[in-house]
């Protein structure tokens, strides 16, 4: 017992540790960190640029031709790579690959760069072994959740801090394939070339790594593989691409869209690893090539480079003559949470910064993320701020940092929410219903930590617990439950269009813990009315009714897109539109 005791008073503050530990690396590297965000994302946007800028088709013909030669005429891959592109193409998904192309691509090559030094160390030394080892262990063990964490602090949000999440997760692959390639080349071939005196860097170069190629490729493979896996916990952070897809999907509980976005990143999983997978078998039929057919595909190799690297310069010059033309736009940065609501709100302002002539981007964050990027200067305001209660606490965090342009929407309201057939009013007459489980949304929202604080000061919840999921997660299982007439408890707030589509009932909350009304405000970024003044007077001036709302919400519920929802409701509210831009 003593020991016990003794074992929590003298708690490590570990986490206290680590918490200063990645303050002092935010401030003391802020210059270097900021340079890599600016570069790295300005390479990416100039990637993507490029990649967006050759016609889909031409991609599609293009890999399937490419399928076609690298595959030695295989049909299976041909077709694959037709049809799975055209898949994506059709369904409205390209500029998503594109995107997600690109993070996989850097993160990849980022990967190698530094994994395949490492494993060359590791296979040489033993004591590098021991130290790289452990390493990457804790890399890979580690849930790649975490690595948000650091990379947000130190990158802020975008592609750039999904690609260094990405790089922790996928490099040790690379690490480890390498150095197991280059122990297993045969002692013989090590003593025949140290026999002809070979010095130890041309031992490397023309035995070692030709002898431990096909195991290195299959690290990379995997490292590919890998990097592809976490486009979907980056898209927390901001990350572009099929991930946002299937993020959102599973926060509003659309199985269609989740299942269609998974798809995509199904067909692209496939294409890459099926391609590595015939450029190594081709690297190994050219080791038993003789010297003539090896200087004839040297020949081609280089005519298709020179025509690669003509065609790039063509679409560059074009590309360049392109923007030259365009003129250039202003962009706006808006993130928001995504809950109905919040999608309905900023998809609506965002479409009214668009017509007049902004180039607005929309970001999908997680909640305290969401308030960091405004806090940070990286977005340049929200309309999705619920006060006093649910984002209370990043609020009070950050409220030196933005500024508050007042109530958008109000008489909003939290608290926790029963289908009408369930026999209790109060929270004060719950009881043991629902498993004495309210069930909650992500962990962190202001109203999952009001459910917490009501389960311990009502009596009679004793025993009862708040499960964390995702709102699209609470929200299923609500209409699992209802349409199997059985008791549950959730966290809900209005508006929602849950409250159109059931019959559900707040409960009342004698002792006030839920909170009471709340309302939505708009918060911007410092210096926002003097960077843009325009955009300032519309955010300061939006605001709508519940009914509004609604009306949004519901036509995307209904299967239409954010956007395309926004730009119905603004074609028939033109006057409260032009309220807003006075």
């Amino acid at each position: 017992m003593l020991f016990n005791n003794l074992m929590l008073l003298a708690k490590l503050p570990v986490a206290d540790w680590m918490e200063n530990f990645t303050t002092w690396m935010t401030n003391t590297f802020a210059g270097l960190f900021a340079a890599i965000q600016s570069g790295g994302q300005a390479t990416m946007d100039g990637l993507t640029d490029f990649l967006l800028f050759i016609n889909p088709w031409v991609w599609i013909i293009g890999i399937t031709i490419l399928a076609f030669i690298i595959s030695t005429r295989r049909i299976g891959i041909t077709l694959f790579s037709f049809f799975g592109l055209l898949f994506i193409y059709n369904q409205g998904l390209w500029s998503d690959l594109m995107n997600t192309f690109t993070l996989v691509l850097l993160a990849s090559l980022v990967s190698i760069i530094i994994g395949v030094p490492l494993g060359i160390w590791a296979a040489k030394s033993n004591r590098a072994q021991s130290v790289i080892k452990p390493i990457l262990d804790f890399m890979q063990t580690m849930p790649a959740f975490v690595y948000l964490i650091p990379a947000v602090a130190f990158f802020g949000i975008g592609v750039v801090p999904g690609v260094f999440s990405s790089v922790i997760f996928a490099l040790p692959p690379t690490v480890r394939m390498t150095n197991l390639g280059i122990r297993g080349v045969s002692t013989e071939l090590i003593e025949a070339a140290d026999s002809f005196g070979s010095t130890a860097w041309q031992k490397l170069i023309k035995v070692e790594l030709p002898m431990a190629k096909n195991t290195i490729l299959a690290g990379v493979n995997q490292t590919l593989m890998l990097a592809l896996s976490m486009v979907v916990t980056a898209s927390m952070i901001g990350a572009p691409g099929l991930g946002r897809g299937v993020l959102s999907a599973l926060q509003r509980a659309q199985v269609g869209n989740g299942f269609v976005n998974g798809l995509a990143l199904v067909i692209l999983a496939i294409i890459i690893d099926r391609f590595t997978q015939y450029a190594n078998e081709r690297l190994s039929l050219a080791s038993v090539m003789s010297e003539q057919q090896k200087k004839r595909r040297k020949q081609i190799r280089w005519i298709t480079v020179g025509a690669a690297v003509l065609a790039l310069i063509g679409v560059g010059v074009a590309q360049a003559a392109t923007k030259g033309n365009t003129k250039a736009q202003e962009t706006v940065n808006l993130s928001y949470v995504q809950w109905d609501s919040e999608v309905a709100s900023t998809n609506v302002v965002g479409e009214v910064l668009r017509q007049m002539g902004y180039d607005v981007k929309l970001t999908a964050l997680d909640n305290a993320v969401m308030w960091q990027s405004v806090g940070s200067g990286e977005s340049d305001g929200m309309v999705s701020a619920w006060l006093p209660v649910t984002h209370k606490e990043q609020y009070d965090k950050y409220k030196s940092k933005v500024q508050d342009l007042g109530v958008n929407l109000k008489g909003v309201k939290v608290g926790l929410v029963v289908p009408s057939y369930m026999k209790v009013d109060s929270i004060s007459d719950l009881t043991n219903e629902a498993g004495k489980t309210v069930t909650g949304i992500e962990p962190g929202a202001g109203v999952v930590s009001a459910a917490q604080s009501t389960v311990k000061d009502y009596d009679n919840l004793a025993g009862w617990q708040v499960s964390t999921s995702s709102t699209g997660a609470m929200t299923v299982a609500l209409g699992k439950a209802i349409k199997e007439h059985k008791p549950l408890v959730v966290t809900g707030w209005s508006p929602h269009w849950m409250f159109s589509k059931y019959d559900l009932k707040y409960l009342k909350d004698p002792k006030g813990t839920m909170g009471k009304s709340e309302a939505i405000h708009t918060i911007v970024r410092q210096g926002l009315k003097d960077d843009m003044p325009e955009v300032y007077k519309v955010l300061d001036n939006f605001h709508w009714t519940q009914k509004d709302m609604e009306e949004v919400m519901l036509e995307i519920n209904g299967g239409a897109s954010p956007r395309k929802a926004a730009q119905n409701w603004i074609k028939s509210h033109k006057d409260e539109v032009a309220e807003w831009q006075k």
